[in-house]
């Protein structure tokens, strides 16, 4: 048994208290204290990763839950209506007959809005007059009808693991879009394989390769706000633009225009593939960058109409959040074969799918 330090029994001037009497105590040289940071140090580097993972797995998480949150607004919708929305709305302006069909352009999800307890956002749009109609100069901008509504950013609509951020001004963004099948006869919008397409307002009873089996809605990432040279060419933020329409991979691979000026993501009010719709033509999270296009000509039922391949893409590790039309949710990785992912795109080309 030690003997205590009597350290309340001697003056300050005369204290001296031997080091077997002080239990052995004694200060941390540099050597020892050096070794600790260290050690700290170490265990930081290992606990950080686990702990980034473990922030990311709950954004995933969060993200498929807005997909299944969207999917529940789709039944709901297709249970009132008798069909789901159509992928784009596209009509003739009473006010003005010569302005493009295609300004239409309300999305899937304009007209989820109201299923999804946004109603206030809802209110603040009509959907009876076109997304776009010509200004003093000419120019085709946002209807002044509908401002204050398109700017309305809903959290719903936007992955966690995303920016999140508006990046186009009086647009409020999306991460989520409605399928618009394989992406076939060049990209276009018009009567495609997908469940989602120009006017479609299909029924279920019309996705005859099964609920499970076909799908509904997936996740896109944000562009950026403006033209930044940091980013373009980075498939994940930019996409190329072609003056022409049907799409061709010659023509993708050989496009040296980049859009900075309506992102990717940039309105969840509009149909269009770089915003609320896309399709299967590349495989996910694709290296390749998205590739946009438009018809010029054809009257005002067929001028401006968007052409695209927008894959879907996210920035979780190794996939995809996907909406199966049961309104089951599915992370897809990005090595699933390309005829499996085309095949899940369409809704009645009778192919062998199922994911694993």
């Amino acid at each position: 048994m030690t003997t205590p330090c009597p350290i309340y029994f001697q003056s300050p001037a005369t204290f001296k208290c031997p080091l077997d009497a002080c239990d052995g105590r004694r200060a941390f040289t540099l050597i020892e204290l050096l070794a600790v940071i260290a050690i700290i140090g170490l265990l930081m580097a290992l606990a950080l990763p686990a702990v980034q993972s473990a922030r990311e797995a709950s954004r995933r998480s969060e993200c498929a839950n807005n997909l299944r949150q969207l999917g529940i607004a789709a039944h709901h919708y297709h249970a009132a209506r008798g069909s789901l929305p159509s992928g784009f709305d596209s009509k003739a302006d009473p006010g003005d007959p010569a302005n493009a069909w295609t300004f239409y352009r309300w999305s899937a999800l304009a007209h989820l809005a109201p299923y999804l307890e946004e109603k206030n956002a809802a209110s603040l749009l009509n959907l009876e007059a076109p997304l776009y109609a010509p200004n003093a100069d000419g120019v085709f901008v946002a209807n002044a009808t509908n401002i204050q509504g398109i700017a309305q950013v809903i959290s719903l609509f936007l992955c966690p693991s995303d920016h999140g951020q508006v990046v186009s001004p009086g647009f409020a963004p999306t991460n989520y879009a409605v399928c618009g099948g394989t992406g076939l006869n060049g990209g276009t919008p018009l009567n495609t394989d997908g469940p989602f397409f120009v006017n479609s307002h299909i029924k279920f009873a019309q996705i005859t390769d099964g609920a499970s089996k076909t799908a509904l809605m997936s996740e896109s990432t944000l562009g950026v706000l403006g033209n930044s040279n940091v980013t373009k060419g980075n498939p994940r933020t930019d996409y190329k633009f072609v003056l022409s329409a049907p799409l061709t991979d010659n023509a993708c691979a050989a496009a040296t225009q980049w859009n900075f000026t309506d992102p990717r993501g940039f309105a969840w009010v509009s149909g269009e593939f770089r915003c609320a719709m896309y399709n299967h033509y590349y495989p996910p999270n694709h290296v390749l960058p998205d590739c946009m296009g438009a018809l010029r000509g054809g009257g005002p039922q067929y001028e401006f109409t968007p052409f695209g391949w927008r894959t879907a893409r996210s920035l979780h590790q190794g996939g995809v959040n996907l909406l199966l039309a049961d309104g089951s949710t599915h992370f897809v990785s990005d090595t699933i074969s390309t005829a499996l992912w085309k095949a899940l795109a369409s809704r009645a080309g009778g192919e062998p799918t199922g994911l694993p």
